[in-house]
C-alpha cells in the first residue's frame, strides 16, 4: 500500500534520483515558469521533443516523457488547474485528477519511486493548505490491486509548503 512509503523532503525536484518526477506542467507541455521551467531547463531538449510529439495535455490529466538529462528516468507531466473562488469545487476535482492520473501513468510504466511537487500552488494560485490536503488524500486513498509504486516523495521547494505537508503528515 502506498501510504506506508511516503517521504517529505525540502529541495529541488530536478536533483532527485527516482524513477519519475512529476512536472507541474501547463496544457501546452512546452515549459514555463516555476517547476515546469526548471525541469525543462535541467532535462534538456529530449523532454521538449517528446512533449512536442504528444501535443499537449488536458487539465487534470498526465502524460509521460523521458527524464532527459535529469537523474530521474522519466518525467510525468501533470496539468493542475488555475484556482479561483468561482471554480473552487471544479479545481479541487481537477487537482485530485492530476495526482491520481500521475499515479496511474506511473503504474502503467512500472515506476517504483515517484516524486511530486506542490502542483498548482505557484502561479496557478491554488491555496497551499487546500492543495496539500487534496494531494495527500488522493495519494493515501489510492490503492490499486497491482501497484508497482514503493515510494512516494512530496518535495517542497519552499518552507511554507514543507511546513504544511509536515503538519498534515503527523
Amino acid at each position: 500500500m502506498i501510504s506506508r512509503h511516503i517521504t517529505l523532503k525540502r529541495g529541488d525536484i530536478t536533483k532527485l534520483e527516482v524513477d519519475a518526477i512529476v512536472n507541474a506542467a501547463n496544457t501546452s507541455l512546452l515549459g514555463g515558469g516555476g517547476v515546469d521551467g526548471a525541469i525543462h531547463r535541467a532535462g534538456g531538449k529530449a523532454i521538449l521533443e517528446e512533449c512536442l510529439k504528444i501535443g499537449g495535455c488536458k487539465t487534470g490529466e498526465a502524460v509521460i516523457t523521458t527524464g532527459g538529462n535529469l537523474p530521474a528516468k522519466y518525467v510525468i507531466h501533470a496539468v493542475g488547474p488555475v484556482w479561483s473562488l468561482k471554480n473552487a469545487e471544479n479545481a479541487d476535482t481537477l487537482l485530485a485528477g492530476a495526482y491520481l492520473n500521475s499515479l496511474k501513468v506511473a503504474i502503467d510504466n512500472g515506476i517504483t519511486s515517484i516524486a511530486f511537487p506542490n502542483i498548482s500552488t505557484g502561479i496557478y494560485g491554488f491555496p497551499k493548505e487546500r492543495a496539500a490536503e487534496i494531494a495527500l488524500d488522493t495519494v493515501l486513498d489510492y490503492n490499486p490491486p497491482h501497484s508497482t509504486i514503493k515510494e512516494v516523495i512530496f518535495i517542497c521547494f519552499d518552507d511554507e509548503n514543507y511546513r504544511i505537508y509536515n503538519e498534515m503528515l503527523k
